[in-house]
């Protein structure tokens, strides 16, 4: 799921919900940073974590 990710796009981090939730800021290669809501900014290795997509409000 991680190489669709694309700056914009709104993501949770499956292992740490209170974080809430976050915008992709830039992905490169598997390197994926994130801005969650409490968390600030993030680098995330995609090879590692699988972010969740979020479609819609439900998400």
């Amino acid at each position: 799921m991680n190489e669709i990710l694309e700056p914009g796009m709104l993501v949770r981090h499956p292992g740490c919900p209170d974080w809430g939730l976050g915008q992709v800021q830039s992905r490169i290669g598997w390197r994926i940073t994130v801005n969650f809501e409490h968390a600030g900014k993030v680098v995330i290795d995609g090879e590692r974590v699988a972010l969740r997509l979020v479609i819609g409000p439900e998400d």
